[in-house]
């Protein structure tokens, strides 16, 4: 009985140590758990730093694009200048010149001229560019040996992209302003008066920006008395931006 016993103790012995020792596959499972957290959290780091690697590339593109889309536009624009809005100088030409009155005579006994001219100028100011041109308010000049006897105002005005606009000016000498050029008595006795027009057109042109036009033109004329008409004449014409 005793022996019995022993055994039973023993057996009772093994089977509370069975009880202790854990399950193998509960020790698999939890191992598989751990390592599903490992992968788990490897691949939530490598999404985070993928996430911002995007993002820094993302910062360091945003600038250069910019950069790109601005020296884009302006090599539009300089090629755009360069071509097709291009400023071009207008252009002021003398259509006709006309003696419209000339009454002219000699008073010997009291030595006095009494001289009266009028011109007709009809101009053409011509604009090539494909924007308007819009010039300001100026002045033609009649001039009899580099000194101003005559005058009229040009209004100010438009001219649209590649037109012409006819000008149509009226100078009439101020005879007082020759009472002191002694070369008048001379020219007179000769029977020939040399003349000279000069008209000034200031304006501007809206390009890409607002480029400054003036255009010049000066003729030189010769009025035969006699005859009371216009011998010759002979143009000069000028335009700066």
């Amino acid at each position: 009985m005793d022996a019995e016993a022993g055994s039973g103790q023993a057996e009772t012995k093994r089977e509370r140590e069975r009880e202790r020792e854990p399950d193998p596959s509960n020790l698999r499972s939890s191992t598989q758990e751990e390592d599903d957290k490992q992968l788990m959290g490897s691949q939530a780091a490598n999404n985070t730093s993928g996430a911002g690697g995007r993002s820094g590339r993302c910062l360091c593109l945003c600038p250069l694009v910019a950069a790109a889309v601005v020296m884009g536009v302006g090599l539009l624009f300089l090629v755009l200048g360069l071509t097709v809005f291009k400023a071009r100088r207008p252009t002021t030409s003398v259509d006709s010149v006309s003696l419209s009155h000339l009454d002219a005579s000699l008073d010997l006994a009291s030595l006095r001229v009494n001289l009266n001219v009028t011109l007709d100028i009809g101009l053409a100011v011509g604009n090539p560019n494909r924007v308007g041109f819009r010039y300001s308010r100026s002045t033609a000049f009649l001039r009899y040996r580099g000194n101003n006897v005559g005058e009229v105002p040009v209004p100010d005005g438009k001219i649209g992209a590649r037109e012409t606009r006819p000008l149509n000016l009226t100078l009439t000498l101020m005879a007082d302003r020759l009472l002191s050029n002694s070369a008048l008595y001379s020219d007179i006795t000769s029977g020939t008066l040399p003349f000279q027009t000069h008209i000034r057109i200031a304006g501007r042109v809206r390009m890409l920006f607002k480029i400054h036009v003036v255009t010049y033109t000066t003729c030189d004329l010769q009025i035969e008395l006699a005859d009371r008409a216009l011998s010759q004449q002979k143009c000069r014409y000028k335009t700066k931006l």
